[in-house]
């Protein structure tokens, strides 16, 4: 089991802009080690003859063949748009 001391505590919390009161310390010493606790546990396992997991799922992403299209006629896009301006949609200004 690490020790886990009342600086480090203080340190963690300044860091996680926390404001921990002196009562609440021990506390936080006590839940700190059950973390480290278990990430040592966790370091222990025998991992040798694991081979890296990049992804939990074994798929390989799909690509289709990039063809190039017609795109749609400006026209027929900007039918339906309140307001046009030299074939661009024109919008209310928002900024000054």
């Amino acid at each position: 089991m690490t020790t886990i001391t009342k600086e480090q505590v203080a340190h963690i919390a300044h860091l996680s802009r926390l404001e921990i009161q002196e009562s609440e310390v021990d506390g936080y010493i006590e839940k700190l080690e059950k973390v480290v606790d278990l990430f040592n546990t966790i370091n222990s396992a025998p991992t040798e003859n694991v081979k890296p997991t990049y992804h939990v799922l074994d798929l390989v992403n799909v690509f289709r063949e990039d063809v190039a299209h017609d795109g749609m006629d400006r026209e027929e896009v900007l039918k339906n748009s309140k307001e046009t301006e030299a074939g661009q949609f024109k919008v209310p200004t928002i900024i000054e």
